[in-house]
């Protein structure tokens, strides 16, 4: 038995769909089985919270008399630099972006505001101010602009992540004999701990394995508004090794989009990685619908069917070896203590696995109450078994 989007659209329409989270959905599935899963549950939620590099903002300043040509010309917010090279107003700025700083003084690293905390004060409603400089034109004569605005004083103002949501990543160790600093966390000697960031069962591409009915066009829940993937990610790949279908190590990521305006600080948040730098926590979750039965089996795999790839980030990461020690199933990891061979190593995670299920269960609830419908995709991702 198949079904199609359309007639899981229309069953949430007529509020008549039956919802999972993630993990309602293991115990579905263990409890009554794949084929009754696949034939009674339409649809399974998702969620992740997490620290995401690679993600921004752009936005279109409103006129200014004189006019300034922005491109071409140098522009801060709050004193952090953007990116100013599209137009003569359009602005993005990165969230991982610092302060301007004096070299061989101040290591950028020691900077806890940056871009993410640029992104939070606009959406808590503070004022930014952006300072620019810039090259007269006939048309454009102003060469210099200093004002003050809010989010609520731009038109548009668009949430942009080039790559996130990896489907699995790495679990962190440091074999070396002195503490590391990483975007993995503080990573102590000797294996004296073991970073992960993932929500194991409830991650959103672990959900679709083999990206069968996630693709460009998806309607996603991000940052708490609604928003779509327009592409895959940077550094997707699904030439990867697999462990119970499941990729082992990072593979399929995704780019998404939507309204800045309508986020919430609950699920978009400024992040400070000790002696690594900023980063911005996001919260997105996928709804996955159930079409078939291989979508029910993978959506019901549980955190001790999902391996990750142990790492040693003092030696195999930096130079791209990336040769794992073991695998680990994340109910290990999340069992706050790893097992590598005789060693008891404690773990601890980078991402939210209360955001995680809070994500999917606001999702549960916007699809139930038939204000959510599924984004049924245009286009596949590369490597994706079918488009449903």
């Amino acid at each position: 038995m198949t079904k199609s989007i359309y007639e899981i659209n229309e069953k949430i329409r007529r509020k008549k769909a039956v919802v999972l989270t993630g993990e309602e959905m293991v115990s579905y599935v263990r409890e009554h089985g794949v084929k009754n899963a696949a034939r009674k549950v339409d649809v399974v939620t998702t969620g992740t919270f997490g620290p995401m590099c690679s993600s921004g903002i752009y936005f279109n300043i409103a006129k200014t008399s004189p006019k300034i040509k922005l491109g071409g010309g140098e522009v801060t917010l709050n004193r952090v630099p953007a990116y100013a090279a599209y137009a003569a107003r359009d602005v993005f700025l990165g969230a991982t972006a610092l302060p301007r700083y004096e070299k061989n003084r101040i290591r950028p690293i020691n900077f806890k505001y940056g871009g993410a905390g640029v992104i939070e004060d606009l959406i808590r409603g503070k004022s930014v101010l952006l300072e620019a400089t810039a090259y007269g034109t006939d048309c454009y004569p102003a060469t210099s602009l200093r004002k003050s605005f809010k989010l609520s004083d731009l038109t548009d103002a668009v949430l942009f992540n080039p790559r996130n949501c990896y489907q699995n990543y790495n679990a962190a160790v440091n074999r070396s004999d002195k503490t590391i600093y990483t975007y993995m966390g503080i990573l102590k000697p000797k294996m004296g701990n073991i970073s992960y960031s993932s929500a194991g069962t409830l991650s959103p591409l672990l959900n679709d394995p083999e990206l069968k009915t996630i693709g460009i066009g998806t309607r996603v829940f991000m940052a708490g508004a609604e928003g779509y993937i327009v592409w895959h990610g940077t550094q997707h790949t699904t030439a990867v090794k697999k462990k119970n279908g499941f990729p082992v190590g990072g593979a399929a990521n995704i780019a998404l989009i939507c309204d800045l305006k309508k986020t919430s600080p609950d699920f978009l948040r400024a992040a400070y990685l000790t002696g690594y730098g900023v980063s911005l926590a996001v919260g997105v979750g996928i709804p996955i619908p159930v079409l078939d039965e291989s979508i029910a089996r993978a959506a019901g795999k549980d955190d001790d069917e999902i391996f990750a790839p142990v790492i040693d980030y003092s030696q195999d990461y930096p130079y791209g070896k990336e040769k794992a020690i073991a695998l680990v199933s994340y109910k290990e990891l999340r069992s706050g203590i790893v097992k590598l061979g005789k060693k008891e190593i404690p773990s601890f995670s980078w991402s939210s696995l209360k955001k995680a299920r809070e994500i999917a269960a606001i999702l549960k609830k916007k699809i139930r109450a038939g204000s959510f419908l599924l984004g049924d995709p245009t286009a596949a991702l590369p490597g994706a078994g079918r488009v449903g």
